[in-house]
C-alpha cells in the first residue's frame, strides 16, 4: 500500500522513528483515506465513534452525524462507516499529506502562556513520586509531557476541582483521564492501569483518579502529567507546589 496511506491511518506516529512493539492501524480493502476527508473506516473490536474519532483528531459527533444509520451502541466489526475530518484535520492533512495528533499527544515546541490566578499552587498528582522526564521539547523538538515515577499501588489524584470529561482507554496512553478546571485549564492523567472515575464526575482536590499502571519497557510505575490551557500545552512546574 502507499506509505502516505498508512500514514494517514496512524495520524499520532512518527513514521521516521518507529519503536518495538508500536502498533500500527493497518487499513484494510475497503478502507480510503482521501487527502481532505472523510475517511472509510471499518470497525474493529472495541470500536466506538470516541475512540475513532480521538484516533483520527475529530469529534464523535461529526462522526454520527455522518453516519445516521448507524447505532453508536451497537457498531458491528467489520461495519465500514464516514470518518469526516473536522476543519482543522482537513487543512493539516491536504497540506502535509498526513492527519493531525490526537489531542493527549506531544506537540510541537510552544511556549508556556500567562495563566490565570486560579492556576497556583496546587499540589502534585501523585504522594510519593519522582520526577524522570521534565516537560519540554526532546532531541527532534517535540515537546514530551512530564513523567513522574512511583510505587505499585499508587493512585494519581486531581490537582484541583473540576469536572472528569475523559475516563477510557488511548492507544499508546494506556487509560487516561482528562479533568476541565475553571479557566479553560485542563489535567490528563496517563499511564494508568485502572480508572476509578466516570465522565461527567464532579472532582475535588485530592480526589483519587485512577491506579498508575507499570511498564513493560522499563517495569516502572509511571504517570504522564500534562497540563493544558485552551489545548495548549503548558509546563506543569509553573503551577504546581
Amino acid at each position: 500500500m502507499p506509505l502516505e496511506r498508512l500514514q494517514r491511518f496512524n495520524p499520532s506516529v512518527d513514521a521516521r522513528r518507529l519503536e518495538v512493539g508500536q502498533r500500527l492501524l493497518i487499513p484494510t480493502q475497503q478502507e480510503r483515506a482521501p487527502s481532505g476527508g472523510p475517511y472509510r473506516y471499518q470497525i474493529r473490536p472495541g470500536d466506538t465513534f470516541s475512540s475513532i474519532a480521538r484516533h483520527f483528531g475529530t469529534t464523535s459527533g461529526r462522526i454520527q452525524s455522518a453516519n445516521t444509520s448507524a447505532s453508536p451502541t451497537n457498531l458491528k466489526v467489520g461495519q465500514v462507516i464516514s470518518v469526516p475530518l473536522s476543519s482543522s484535520a482537513a487543512r493539516s492533512t491536504a497540506s502535509s499529506g498526513g492527519s493531525p495528533r490526537p489531542t493527549a499527544a506531544p506537540t510541537a515546541s510552544t511556549p508556556s502562556q500567562a495563566l490565570p490566578a486560579s492556576a497556583r499552587r496546587w499540589p502534585w498528582p501523585l504522594e510519593d513520586y519522582r520526577v524522570v522526564r521534565r516537560f519540554g521539547p526532546d532531541s527532534r523538538g517535540t515537546l514530551q509531557p512530564m513523567l513522574l515515577a512511583t510505587q505499585a499501588g499508587a493512585q494519581a489524584k486531581s490537582v484541583a476541582p473540576g469536572e472528569v470529561r475523559f475516563a477510557d482507554g488511548m492507544r499508546q496512553l494506556g487509560e487516561v483521564v482528562i479533568v476541565h478546571h475553571a479557566d479553560n485549564l485542563q489535567t490528563v492523567y496517563a499511564l494508568c492501569e485502572q480508572i476509578l472515575v466516570d465522565v461527567g464526575q464532579q472532582v475535588s482536590t485530592g480526589d483519587a483518579l485512577c491506579e498508575v499502571g507499570q511498564s513493560d519497557a522499563t517495569q516502572r510505575y509511571d504517570l504522564l502529567f500534562d497540563l493544558r490551557q485552551g489545548g495548549k500545552p503548558v509546563d506543569p512546574r509553573q503551577v504546581l507546589r
